[in-house]
């Protein structure tokens, strides 16, 4: 029984390479690529883990391939509060990342943006290794009209930030910010 094996694909009907589809990367409890969205991490060797792991287990497969950028809450993974799938809730994920940043890891959480409030709470934010990944989900955003704007606001009027930002969207789009979802492949499943 080989200890890597390549995750089940589907092909991408508009480009006829082989992805990962959502349900397969949730079936994998852990798997290794390289970081290709636009992060501080982009391209470094990097540990995905699904839901909520034992640290134990995390650092043994970072250990054994090398890796010092952990990526939690992958697959859509990250639920707190409603402990989906038994991903656990606040103080789980606690006990998870704050040993894997005191290890040195540089660690990526992918939280919904709904979540930011609780997040800075957290105090994960005070480690230099942490990477906050807020994801936004916004359907159908490339056909939006040429002057659609973005605005980053506060949760009411000036509670916690000094004013809102506001971007044009073809600004916050541009060819070298953009990860296609065909370049998700490649990943190894190391769940065992």
């Amino acid at each position: 029984m080989a200890l890597i094996v390549r995750l089940h694909t589907i092909a991408d009907t508009s480009t006829g390479t082989n992805m990962l589809n959502t349900e397969q990367r949730k079936d994998a409890k852990y798997f290794i690529g390289t970081e290709i969205e636009n992060t501080i991490m982009k391209g470094e060797a990097t540990l995905f883990v699904v839901g909520v792991q034992p640290v134990a287990d995390i650092v043994e497969k970072a250990t054994k391939f090398n890796i010092k950028h952990i990526y939690l809450g992958t697959s859509q993974s990250f639920t707190p509060q409603t402990g989906a799938e038994g991903w656990g809730g606040w103080e789980i994920w606690d006990d998870m990342i704050r040993p894997l940043l005191d290890k040195g890891y540089w660690v990526t959480l992918d939280y919904d943006v709904k979540y930011a409030a609780d997040i800075h709470e957290m105090g994960w934010h005070e480690s230099n290794t942490f990477v906050p990944m807020i994801s936004v989900k916004l359907p159908y955003i490339a056909l939006n009209n040429y002057h659609t704007t973005v605005k980053i606001d506060d949760s009411t009027w000036g509670k916690t930030n000094p004013g809102v930002w506001s971007h044009r969207l073809v600004e916050l789009m541009p060819p070298e910010k953009f990860t296609s979802w065909h370049e998700y492949t490649g990943d190894l499943d190391i769940s065992e």
